[in-house]
């Protein structure tokens, strides 16, 4: 079975996280986790960056350091992980949910205004599946309402968005972005997240959140709830490495991309990744849609697919479609587009460590299955 994801894990990990074992470096302090921090911080060009335990736990601190809290509401895209959702519910908060558009994926800008009310504190934008958001007119709403702009770039490592002419790296233009390392991400820890942000309040917020909320300058005396999110030494040491190697990393997810545009631009039951003018896409995972009406179900396709020793994944479940969040009411036809890219979406074998002879077997499978309808 061809893996959806499976890692490519630099060649400097092995001595840096032994570094970590030879010296006894193994919990969460240690010269890796404030070297770490401060290489990803440079490389998306922001102020400050903390590390976490996950880019859930990113997303949860970012809240909370924002004093975001019961009562308030923090619009997000309808097709994303859980994690978002579940985020503004650990503070408290409500998620709103907005649709999407058809050719990202991502949230579309122009039905963020009506979603605004006076509860509104923030908005959470993703950057679906490596390709960035359309920033530069979410930013203006943002600024327009006195909203807080948050950043899940969770993956979208190295992704590059237009923003007034000028190209900036996917997590530097809101108020604060969120990071995933988990297995599957361009930059890895195994597990593990990072929040970044230029606001030296926010960050000194979080800082105290992140580790149990210890008062300053008198350790283990608490005068509010503070939080585990701490990564461990050995995590950082691992992600120092891969991120020495993100350019490389990179480089294979274009080259990636661009072998199966090229072998599959003929099969005609099937709609390809883009890229908008205004966005550099990483293609974290090569994820395109079975075209609506088409001789084939996404399903029925991904079965075959399995069976013939491919793997695969399908898009995310949308969140208005969640059991746990079925107390918020949300009405299904407000989101038509996240919903329809739900049913038709799926990914190909999209990991790093994926090699050419992979890539043309996947290639040649979907033609054999394609010529049978």
């Amino acid at each position: 079975m061809i893996p959806v994801n499976e890692p490519l894990i630099s060649k400097k990990a092995k001595k840096y996280v032994l570094d970590c074992i030879n010296t006894g470096w193994i919990s969460s302090a240690g010269k890796y986790i404030e070297q770490f921090e401060e290489n990803f911080r440079k490389y998306i060009e922001t102020e400050y960056a903390l590390t976490t335990t996950s880019g859930t736990t990113a997303l949860h601190l970012a809240l909370a350091a924002s004093n975001i809290k019961k009562g308030d509401e923090v619009i997000m895209p309808d097709l994303t992980i859980i994690s978002c959702a579940l985020s503004a519910m650990y503070v408290g908060a409500r998620p709103v949910l907005v649709d999407v558009e058809p050719s990202t994926g991502n949230i579309d800008p122009e039905k963020i205004e009506k979603k605004i009310t006076k509860k509104t504190k923030a908005i959470m934008v993703v950057h679906l599946y490596g390709h960035p958001a359309n920033m530069e007119p979410i930013l203006k709403i943002a600024k327009k309402y006195k909203l807080l702009l948050i950043e899940d770039a969770a993956e979208s490592h190295g992704a590059k968005i237009k923003v007034d002419g000028k190209w900036k790296k996917a997590g530097s233009v809101g108020d604060i972005s969120c990071f995933s390392f988990y297995g599957n991400k361009i930059v890895t820890t195994g597990e593990g997240g990072m929040l970044l942000t230029n606001n030296l309040d926010i960050f000194k917020k979080a800082s105290l959140l992140k580790d149990l909320a210890h008062v300053p300058g008198k350790r283990f005396f608490h005068e509010e709830v503070g939080y585990n999110f701490r990564m461990t030494n050995m995590q950082a040491a691992l992600g120092v490495a891969q991120l020495e190697e993100i350019n490389k990393y990179l480089e294979k997810k274009f080259w990636m991309a661009k072998l199966y545009s090229n072998g599959l631009k003929n099969i005609d039951f099937l709609e390809l990744p883009t890229e908008k003018t205004y966005a550099k896409n990483v293609f974290w995972m090569y994820a395109p849609l079975v075209k609506k009406n088409s001789r084939i179900s996404r399903d029925e396709f991904c079965k075959q697919l399995r069976e013939l020793g491919i793997d695969t994944r399908t898009y995310f479940v949308p969140l208005h479609k969640q059991a746990v969040l079925k107390k918020f009411r949300f009405k299904s036809d407000q989101y038509p587009v996240s919903s329809d890219l739900s049913d038709r979406g799926f990914y190909l074998p999209s990991g790093l460590a994926l090699t050419k002879s992979q890539i043309n077997k996947v290639i040649s499978t979907i033609k054999a299955i394609a010529k049978k309808f």
